[in-house]
């Protein structure tokens, strides 16, 4: 089962659980490697650009390391079979990133709101009444780890090339399509960011990873021969070929028969369109079950084109 797994997908997965482990005895200089990995914010002493990067591979526990392993496995696997192994590592680092760039504002607009980016870093405040610190020590406390913001890109790159795969969610006893499954989440990490301030979670890390995952589909879809694989140009030039033969015949296009060219109405888009969704709905549903080394080299360039149909 492992083995039907992409290869990125597989990778990112085994990656993923050799620095949790290592992470949890490895030590250099005092300090552990979630301390030199961890993205710290901007302004502190123990920021470095790389941060960027690793604090995508470091978790905070066990239960947080297996749920992000779980929803990468669970929609990694069809996006990167859809996408190919280029595009989707692309984009599961730039929606990590994304998401860092995002928590480090929010730190930003908190730091500055208690009045310390204004200050000298080694200025020494009270902290608690008690406690001496200076303002690169309190800086310095805040980090962020973990795949989330990456992760929750995946999901709602998943939303937006199926968005009426049907999908279940626990505890609802009936399964939901996927772009409806997106935007829940999407306004609980939200609200939560609103409202759950200091419990520890980065919620804006979530909502970056989404949000720079949005805008990067966007730009891939209206920019088509900018995709990383050699399918996806062939597309474009296929979609140019077609396109060109539309205008063309748009105005004063003849059949075999000297007939005029008849636009498509509205029942025949729809049924077109409704038995085009029960084609992919079968490739689908045999990935499902047998694995995507299962479908045929049509059903795989029909999945494929499926995935970038607006």
């Amino acid at each position: 089962m492992f083995r039907n797994i992409p290869i990125v997908t597989r990778n990112l997965l085994i990656i993923n659980v050799l620095v949790y482990l290592l992470a949890s005895v490895l030590q250099f200089g005092g300090k552990s490697l979630t301390d030199w990995g961890a993205l710290h914010f901007f302004m502190a002493s123990d920021f470095h650009v790389y941060q960027f990067i690793t604090y995508q591979f470091l978790h905070g526990g066990f239960t947080h390391l297996f749920f992000n392993m779980f929803a990468l496995w669970m929609f990694g696997c069809v996006i990167e079979n859809v996408w190919g192994p280029k595009k989707f590592i692309f984009y599961y680092i730039f929606c990590g990133v994304g998401a860092g760039l995002c928590q480090e504002m929010v730190q930003y607009i908190s730091f500055a709101a208690d009045g310390l980016t204004s200050m000298d870093p080694e200025q020494v405040l009270n902290v608690n009444g008690q406690r001496l610190m200076t303002v690169d020590q309190i800086m310095n406390l805040s980090s962020t780890i973990g795949a989330s913001g990456a992760v929750y890109g995946i999901l709602l790159a998943f939303g937006m090339t199926f968005p009426n795969e049907r999908i279940f969610i626990f505890p609802l006893p009936i399964p939901i399509k996927a772009k409806w499954f997106v935007a829940v989440y999407a306004i609980i990490e939200f609200v939560s960011a609103m409202s759950s301030v200091g419990d520890g979670v980065a919620h804006m890390a979530h909502i970056g990873g989404m949000l720079f995952g949005f805008l990067l589909i966007l730009y891939w879809r209206k920019r088509p021969n900018s995709y990383f694989n050699v399918d996806a140009t062939r597309q474009f030039f296929d979609r140019w070929s077609r396109t060109s033969r539309t205008r063309q015949t748009s105005y004063t296009s003849y059949t075999s028969n000297s007939s005029y060219s008849r636009p498509e109405d509205d029942m025949e888009y729809n049924a077109r369109k409704k038995a085009r969704q029960e084609e992919i709905d079968k490739i689908l549903d045999k990935i499902r079950v047998s694995g995507y080394d299962s479908l045929s080299k049509e059903e795989k360039r029909r999945l494929f084109e499926a995935s970038h149909e607006k």
